[in-house]
């Protein structure tokens, strides 16, 4: 069948998962969603596998979050810093994920005054090193063959991390309901 002896589609709308949430004042969040929904599960399946090509151990989403986050700038971190930076509400994730990679030589306990902290070992900044020189060839390298501009990213992940708050925001208005 050719183009033109097809039969005209129907308006068919916005890209979402959940049509219903889109008719609303806002369709374009719901646009959003879905694409966060596809972004977030495609990332934490590539940082999984990034890790493993690295030659890291069998490693969680959210461990790789935390390595990377530990080794970020060469300065210890309190639990309260790494789960404010990367808003885990649930400690207790965090601290088991911390808790497995101590066990896997890759961060180590240390002190800041009264307070525990978390640092990245040598083994630790090794596996980060191989883990961006993996990323640099297979991710890096196609993304900039896709041509967009660094400044519309740049802005795009400014517009997230203003949607977060929103989304903050309205989570403690609906734990208060």
């Amino acid at each position: 069948m050719t183009d033109a002896s097809r039969p005209p589609r129907p308006d068919i709308g916005p890209v979402v998962s959940s049509a219903h949430l889109a008719d609303s004042a806002l369709p374009a969040l719901s646009e959003v969603e879905f694409a966060l929904t596809m972004m977030n599960n495609a990332y934490q399946r590539w940082m999984v596998h990034c890790m493993a090509a690295a030659g890291g151990p069998a490693m969680s989403p959210l461990e790789v979050l935390i390595v990377h986050l530990v080794h970020h700038r060469g300065r210890p971190k309190t639990l309260a810093e790494v789960c404010l930076v990367l808003n885990i509400e649930d400690t207790h994730l965090a601290t088991y994920a911390i808790k497995k990679l101590t066990q896997a030589g890759l961060v180590k306990a240390g002190r800041k005054g009264k307070e525990k902290t978390v640092e990245i070992t040598g083994e630790g900044a090794a596996l980060c090193g191989r883990y961006k020189e993996v990323r640099e060839a297979l991710l890096v390298r196609a993304a900039r063959q896709l041509g967009h501009d660094p400044g519309e990213m740049s802005r795009i992940a400014a517009l997230l991390r203003a949607l977060s708050g929103s989304y903050d925001q309205a989570a403690r208005a609906a734990a208060a309901l």
